[in-house]
């Protein structure tokens, strides 16, 4: 599309000379017909490289490329631009003859399902919702409007997705808590019979498992991301909009507020809660309750700037090991040479 049209699609101002766009691409590999930006002010040396035919940028920038579209977020607008070049997965419409779908479900006329997928007796598909092939979808489970349910997911029985939820491949909503007691040094298992409510636009990651309630409901909030890899225990709520980063894990019972940011490989215990807007940093493992608007990491968890003195402090270690270990000499030569001169006395 012209540049010119899709910056009056976004709401934007063209400065410079109109262009064809056929994509969108980074400054450094950005082709010929390509849009780029320019979001961080250290790679500004790039527009003087870039082979870009246009550059989403600030006003300040402007006078240094040929064609511009001039934005106050260049990234979010990027992002926006993006939306409009990007293709969408799949190639079918409507209800394929090869899925399974039962009598007692209720498939709205406007949905799609793929060959192969499965829904189960009672279970409902929202308007415009996409079910790819080799989907499980469990009986009674509700799936609301404008869902993309990606290959091989499973939404087990009894589950409630909000509208615009987006799961992906291989992921697994609603399988069994990890719940087990103990009987004559045996594991009986303990039944989960509680549900999974994700709240609207929810997006879950590749290969993700949010367990369902031993009683009651594990929640996810409406607008939370949670990235691949990502294990949510039973009974779990998490408040709206949190970022759950790859191979994070959350233990029965905890609790997030809104808005919290768990980076990769952090680790919650059970029973805990932590506030809204607190920042939970890479493999950090959190035993106790955060306040609102901590931040923090490390493993036990530490406040940042503790966090930041104390990893100052470790590089320290083998240099202070090596000074500590010449002092012990020193002394030993200094208690020697005192207790000979006892001696002499």
């Amino acid at each position: 599309m012209l540049l010119s049209e899709l910056a009056k699609a976004l709401g934007l101002t063209l400065s410079g000379k109109d262009t064809e766009i056929t994509g969108v691409n980074t400054l450094e590999h950005a082709g010929p017909t390509d849009l780029t930006f320019l979001a961080n002010a250290k790679y500004e040396s790039q527009l003087e490289t870039t082979k870009a035919a246009a550059v989403v940028l600030s006003a300040e920038y402007a006078d240094k490329v040929e064609s511009a579209i001039i934005s106050e977020n260049p990234y979010m607008d990027l992002a926006k631009a993006m939306h409009v070049f990007s293709k969408p997965q799949g190639c079918l419409t409507g209800i394929h003859e090869l899925a399974f779908i039962h009598p007692d479900a209720d498939v709205d006329e406007t949905a799609t399902v793929y060959p192969f997928a499965f829904i189960g007796k009672g279970a409902k598909i929202g308007p415009n919702t996409k079910v790819f092939s080799g989907t499980y979808v469990g009986e009674d489970s509700v799936v609301g409007p404008g869902c993309i349910l990606y290959p091989n997911c499973s939404i087990m029985a009894g589950i409630e997705l909000g509208s615009g939820v987006i799961i992906q491949p291989g992921s697994v909503i609603g399988g069994d808590g990890f719940g087990y007691a103990q009987v004559s040094g045996k594991h009986m298992k303990i039944p989960q019979i509680g549900s999974v409510k994700l709240g609207d636009h929810v997006e879950v990651g590749s290969n993700t498992t949010i367990d369902r309630a031993a009683l009651d409901v594990t929640r996810i909030g409406s607008g939370t991301k949670i990235d691949n890899l990502v294990q949510i225990a039973h009974n779990v709520v998490t408040g709206e909009d949190c970022l759950i980063i790859s191979q994070s894990g959350i233990a029965g019972s905890t609790k997030l507020g809104n808005n919290v940011i768990l980076a990769a490989q952090a680790g919650l215990v059970d029973n805990i809660t932590v506030g809204d807007g607190a920042i939970i940093g890479a493999q950090a493992g959190v035993s106790n309750s955060v306040p609102a608007g901590f931040v923090g990491s490390g493993s036990p968890l530490l406040e940042k700037g503790n966090f930041l003195r104390s990893s100052i402090s470790i590089k320290k270690l083998p240099d202070m090991g090596r000074k500590l270990s010449a002092l012990e000499k020193r002394i030993k030569i200094l208690e020697a040479a005192l207790e000979k001169g006892n001696d002499n006395d």
